[in-house]
């Protein structure tokens, strides 16, 4: 059975870890914050005192760090996956980075005959801790192939979206634009509703029954009415992932009209409450017109 490494212990990876752990395979893991770790090794995973170091006793290493210059450090440091990983290993890049980034990091790999996966994935916090995490992976269909019984420990749905590396990332942004752009129509619905009169039970219950019923909806608003701000899906990931977008819509020359606005509300909603989740953002269209969209009590 491969050895896995895992660098970037934050909610995602250390929920990942979990299911890799579980799913019987010798892991090695490592964070530039020390206590990110200890959860892990009283699961009997292996600390590692660097990068290279993971590279060194695995076969396969995931990535799931913040962003682009994270992943760059990650692999092309002086420390990093490409001074101790083995030609004929896979690095399998789990985080949403610039398509650019994404091609950088994967030519280097593949110049010391290191394989690459680009696979960004999404489902969030409930998704990783699930291990239903759909993953987005452009590779060689044969490397993937050999790490399909690795990818299936974290995720449930695992799409080739093409062979060439950056495909991964493209996608991951197009789906970024619509979950953003969800996101806004989420707030702005129940702010409306509450707004009028309308209980935010009613709300959950009518439109997740609707024709725009959804995962995202139905989590989103509960969470909001039990004003659960924290834990899940932290507002500086979804912020960085629209400007990716965004950048990605510049390069191609396509107008991101709604996209835009959205990441106009995802900016405030990070300068107001930096330390909370996506939908923390409700809190400052609360405050404009003077509701509060919570739980009633009859």
């Amino acid at each position: 059975m491969d050895r896995v490494g895992f660098i970037g212990i934050g909610n995602m990876g250390l929920r990942m870890s979990k299911n890799i752990l579980n799913a019987g395979y010798q892991l090695t893991v490592y964070d530039i914050k020390e206590e990110a770790l200890m959860e892990l090794a009283d699961l009997s995973a292996q600390v590692a005192k660097s990068p290279c170091e993971v590279g060194e006793t695995s076969d396969v290493v995931f990535i799931m760090v913040l962003n682009g210059q994270q992943a760059k450090e990650v692999v092309l440091g002086n420390h990093g996956l490409l001074a101790g990983m083995k030609p004929g290993t896979t690095i399998i890049c789990t985080a949403t980075i610039m398509r650019s980034e994404i091609i950088e990091i994967g030519n280097a790999a593949g110049d010391q005959g290191i394989h690459f996966i680009d696979s960004p994935v999404s489902g969030g916090a409930p998704g990783a801790a699930a291990g239903t995490l759909t993953l987005m992976a452009a590779a060689s269909k044969d490397v993937l192939d050999r790490c399909m019984h690795v990818l299936e420990a974290v995720g449930q749905n695992i799409y080739h979206v093409g062979e060439e590396i950056g495909m991964g990332q493209t996608v991951k942004a197009t789906l970024s634009v619509l979950t953003g752009v969800t996101y806004a129509g989420i707030f702005e619905a129940l702010v409306l509703g509450v707004k009028a009169g309308v209980k935010p039970e009613i709300l959950h219950q009518v439109i997740s029954t609707s024709v725009v019923g959804s995962f995202l909806f139905r989590d989103t608003t509960k969470n909001i009415m039990d004003r659960n701000f924290t834990g899940q899906s932290h507002i500086s990931t979804m912020d960085k992932d629209l400007g990716i977008a965004r950048n990605m819509a510049k390069d191609c020359g396509v107008p991101l009209f709604t996209t835009s606005v959205a990441h106009e509300l995802f900016q405030v909603g990070r300068i107001v409450n930096p330390d909370e989740d996506n939908w923390t953002i409700i809190k400052v269209l609360e405050d404009i017109v003077g509701v509060e969209v919570k739980k009633t009590t009859s």
